[in-house]
């Protein structure tokens, strides 16, 4: 538990399944209010909404597509309007699009990817940034990224690109709001148990993953939000523009091993 959390308030866009889901549980644990962020699984926002208050927390569920300016506002305009203030911005949503070597893969496949993981994240940041500099808020963005802003992805050029470019992004926020005491960090998540995760449910694909893990195990949602509770709290107030991966070892590139 981190005291100085009790009562902020904190967005997690992509916060109705997954690790984006994770988070928000666990801000709730740390008596926040959050805006829980769904795009379509209203269900599964109710029921993080409902842990949330249950762990002792306070929390709403907004309806947004992150990849539109107006689903950004909105999820700002939830956040002033329940609660009063933004203190926390956690950029989570994403997806990896279709898988396809990139002479074959459509521009709609390529821009649907970087739509929501890139400009999705800046639109974010930029609205939380906007907010804490007008009412001279020390706050924290959080940008979940992947192991593979370092590792590239085969046949996922747009996911690969995405996640590099989400890497510079925080590094570049974190260096124009440092001395405004506006933290700005990332949280690199390897192979993740997450529900959306399928090949860790087929046991050859799981045996083929395992092996790029040192650690030989896959990560729990709760491992990468209890990541994220230390970014956003005071225990980690000198840090920022850093990128914390919570991959098991996977950036190691365990195949050397071999």
């Amino acid at each position: 538990m981190y005291k100085d959390l009790t009562g902020k308030t904190a967005i997690v866009t992509g916060s109705s399944k997954g690790i984006g889901r994770a988070i928000a549980e666990r801000f709730g644990h740390e008596k926040m209010n959050v805006v829980v962020n769904y795009h379509s699984d209203p269900s599964g926002a109710d029921e993080t909404v409902d842990i949330i208050k249950n762990n002792g927390g306070q929390a709403v569920a907004v309806e947004a597509d992150v990849s539109k300016e107006e689903g950004i506002q909105a999820l700002l305009d939830a956040a002033l309007e329940h609660f009063g203030t933004l203190d926390v911005m956690v950029n989570n949503s994403g997806f990896n699009g279709a898988e396809a070597m990139p002479h074959e893969m459509s521009l709609e496949d390529w821009q649907r990817v970087i739509d929501v993981n890139v400009t999705g994240t800046f639109m974010g940041a930029k609205a939380a940034l906007s907010h804490m500099m007008k009412n001279n808020i020390k706050g924290n963005v959080l940008n979940i990224s992947s192991v593979h802003q370092q590792i590239p992805r085969p046949v996922n050029v747009q996911y690969s690109t995405s996640k590099g470019g989400i890497k510079m992004m925080t590094e570049t926020l974190a260096l124009n709001y440092a001395d405004k005491g506006i933290r700005v960090n990332a949280i690199a998540p390897g192979t993740i148990a997450t529900e959306s995760n399928v090949d860790t449910k087929k046991e050859e694909s799981r045996q083929k993953q395992l092996k790029k893990i040192p650690m030989k195990a896959f990560g729990k949602p709760e491992e990468v939000a209890a990541a994220a509770a230390w970014l956003v709290s005071e225990e980690a107030s000198y840090v920022t523009g850093t990128t914390l991966f919570v991959d098991g070892g996977m950036t190691l590139y365990p195949s050397q091993l071999e």
